[in-house]
């Protein structure tokens, strides 16, 4: 996926539209990541409706209010507006997070080609080595909500077992995540202490290193 815009200039969509142009911004941006090409018009009423279900679907994947961790997910816009006061237009409808190339970049018509869009609007998505997922995800989306990333990040072997919705924590105690380290700490902690207390009776400490070694065991047990 990254060869697809080597040498090529992406623009965020913030308030500054910063650019990510040299390799090694795009690599970082993009490198290991689901990509959605989302190919739309201004003009189009069905983009103009379907882009507030898109906004929401990958806000809920990658806004830190939604997940404890982003998805690997990009959505990079394809412009096929007849101007660029339309670009700029629509663009206000999409999130922050997503990229865009330049109105003026004619790539955005050579990436119409090399996908054949022939509908509008159309979400090309892709794997981290450009192979296509989806021709058109627009129908999975609106079906089956974010839940079809999950089909996605398997497909591309993109297993990110950190990856879990907010709600997937509901009704969980934390306890349960620690309590593995936690137990193998302790085990690790009164080995080594077995192993002092043999140690000490073995150079004829006797009683004395044996105290010794119950008081140190008895101050890790306050932890």
């Amino acid at each position: 996926m990254v060869d697809l815009f080597i040498d090529r200039v992406l623009v965020k969509n913030n308030k500054e539209h910063d650019e990510l142009d040299t390799d090694r911004e795009i690599v970082m941006q993009l490198q290991n990541r689901i990509l959605m090409l989302f190919f739309a018009s201004a003009a189009c009423d069905g983009c103009q409706q379907f882009a507030v279900t898109l906004s929401d679907f990958f806000k809920r994947l990658t806004d830190e209010f939604y997940v404890d961790r982003s998805a690997q997910l990009v959505l990079l816009y394809i412009s096929l507006d007849e101007s660029e006061e339309e670009q700029e237009s629509f663009l206000k409808e999409l999130p922050k997070k997503c990229l865009f190339l330049a109105y003026e970049d004619p790539y955005r018509r050579e990436l119409e080609a090399i996908f054949n869009v022939e509908e509008l609007p159309t979400v090309v998505v892709l794997r981290p080595d450009c192979s296509i997922l989806a021709p058109n995800a627009v129908e999975e989306i609106l079906f089956f909500g974010r839940h079809c990333y999950r089909n996605w990040q398997e497909a591309a072997e993109l297993i990110d077992r950190n990856f879990m919705i907010s709600e997937d924590f509901e009704g969980k105690s934390m306890r349960s995540f620690s309590d593995p380290v936690r137990r193998l700490k302790y085990k690790v902690e009164d080995e080594k202490k077995k192993k002092k207390r043999k140690k000490g009776r073995g150079w004829g400490k006797g009683r004395e290193g044996e105290v010794d070694g119950e008081e140190e065991g008895g101050g890790g047990g306050t932890w």
